[in-house]
């Protein structure tokens, strides 16, 4: 076996001080306290800018002063109003100071690539919530020693283009290399030459065999991908058993986000066989860090109030009509599915983040990533939502004992009169099932929906308004082969789980091979 790289001194006992102080306040927080006093912190600091001026700041005292006199908006609202005329400088337009960063980010949806505002605040915010991250760990892993190696942060490519002096546009995972301070940068894998590279096949290709070589105490990026690179460091060890703790023996945490894990679960289960690492949700947006997991899986991620960020949530069906009601930590309510907006230390204010959240409970408040809101799947009336897709996706691949490496859904629509229009759902498996199974999948799938969604089952009842949904089985590797092929692989890039667009789906539907649909 190879030799590990030299020993890092082992700061785990230091941060596990600070860990229990930071538990401990956690323990005590009120989190309507806290977040009125960031709210009231955030005015204060932006008074003066711009954007507080026009809004009167300075005259704000409450919530809901705040909430009369700013109302909702929208990327395009802010870069239309406030950042466009002055882009790349932003100079005490909506923050106060020189924005250095920012953080790009193509919409899953729309494509649009955005420039989000990034301040240095901002970098202060993240930090401060990745050491969240490391808090909840060791109270879940007392023996912990995750400070003795190195972190590896699979992400997109470093590289930052410079728009204007001092000022930098790159992915979040870039800057947030870029403000590493020089002591720690030891303690972070990979080295910033290789981080650099923009090619992902390239990339892993080059990190997974020096990986090797290195004491890799932590993971962490989008499933997806990692599953990907995963399975280039398995084939650096032929023979190997299929086990993480084969290859990163010292392994204690993955930290993973950006999409949901349901349906990776099972696949990250068998990789972690025999390993004394557990993994972590993480919910890092380009806006702003919002929550961190500090229980286990499916228990809710903690929102993290009193880090730069205020919060309101918008009940999803009174998205977009004059005067929807919004809520703050004090009155939102549980089960209800809510548009997430934030007011940041970037200088975004009454943001609607384009996320939909449901709190499953309040004190401490802890919320579920149910969607997006512009991402739901409602061609016939149906209201489908995110979360019910992906919890009914993974039922139907856990009855047939499969495992889903990715998948997408769209709407099909009737070709002629008398035709009923449905779903295709083009899955792909880590092994694909037989006809057989694959039909038992689509009847299973077709349930669970029905089940989780009760205007979906008033469209499929006895076949009145919807057809049974379709399942169209692709080969290993071909979500990442297409992805591929529009451009968009590796880092942040994430698979598009609802497509809404017809031509994308065809598009597809047409790169996918297989033996084609099977209907329930």
């Amino acid at each position: 076996m190879q030799a590990l790289a030299n020993p890092i001194f082992d700061a785990t006992p230091i941060s596990r001080l600070y860990a229990m102080w930071r538990r401990g306040q956690l323990a005590f927080q009120d989190a309507a306290w806290a977040q009125e006093w960031q709210l009231r912190e955030l005015l204060r600091r932006a008074a003066q800018t711009q954007f507080g001026r026009e809004h009167e700041f300075s005259q704000i005292r409450r919530v809901g002063e705040y909430q009369a006199r700013v109302g909702l908006r929208s990327y395009d609202d802010f870069w239309r109003d406030y950042w466009q005329a002055s882009f790349p400088r932003l100079i005490d337009v909506t923050w106060p100071g020189t924005i250095p960063y920012f953080a790009l980010t193509a919409g899953t949806t729309t494509g649009k690539t955005k420039y989000i505002p990034c301040s240095s605040d901002m970098n202060r915010s993240n930090l401060w919530a990745a050491i969240d991250l490391l808090v909840h760990h060791l109270a879940n892993r007392p023996m912990s020693a995750i400070l003795g190696g190195q972190s590896f942060m699979l992400g997109g490519s470093t590289d930052l283009a410079e728009l204007a002096p001092g000022i930098y546009a790159g992915d979040l995972s870039g800057i947030a290399v870029k403000e590493i301070p020089s002591w720690a940068r030891p303690r972070y894998f990979p080295p910033l030459d290789l981080a650099l590279i923009a090619d992902w096949e390239e990339k892993i290709g080059r990190l997974a065999p020096l990986s090797l070589g290195q004491d890799i105490r932590a993971i962490s990026g989008t499933p997806s991908w990692l599953l990907i690179f995963i399975d280039k460091l398995m084939g650096c060890r032929p023979g190997a058993a299929r086990r993480l703790v084969e290859l990163y023996p010292n392994l204690e945490l993955v930290a993973h986000g950006g999409v949901n894990f349901a349906p990776y679960r099972k696949q990250f289960e068998e990789l972690l066989d025999g390993s004394r690492a557990e993994t972590r949700e993480v919910y890092p947006a380009s806006e702003g860090f919002v929550a961190v997991a500090d229980r286990g899986p499916d228990e809710g991620l903690r929102l993290i109030l009193d880090n730069g960020i205020f919060f309101e949530f918008v009940p999803v069906e009174e998205l977009g009509r004059p005067g929807p009601t919004r809520h703050w930590i004090r009155n939102a309510e549980t089960g209800v599915n809510y548009a997430i907006v934030l007011s940041t230390c970037a200088g975004l204010w009454s943001y609607i983040l384009g996320d939909t959240v449901r709190f499953i409970e309040l004190r401490p408040p802890r919320i579920l990533v149910t969607g997006r809101t512009a991402y739901s799947l409602s061609a016939f009336g149906e209201h489908l939502i995110d979360d019910e897709i992906e919890r009914s996706v993974a039922r139907a691949a856990q009855e047939i004992g499969a495992v889903v490496a990715d998948y997408a859904v769209g709407p099909v629509f009737p070709a002629r009169a008398g035709e009923l229009g449905g779903h295709l759902f083009v899955v792909e498996f880590a092994s694909p099932p037989q006809a057989p199974a694959l039909s038992r999948f689509a009847e299973v799938l077709d349930h669970e929906l029905a089940t989780r969604n009760e205007d979906y089952r008033a469209h499929r009842s006895r076949g009145f308004g919807m057809a049974p949904p379709s399942v169209l089985a692709a080969k290993p590797g071909s979500f990442a082969a297409w992805m591929k092929a529009r451009g968009k692989i590796g880092g942040q890039h994430k698979v598009p789980r609802i497509i809404n667009d017809p031509a994308l789906l065809r598009e597809l539907r047409d790169f996918m091979s297989g033996d084609g649909p099977v209907k329930a």
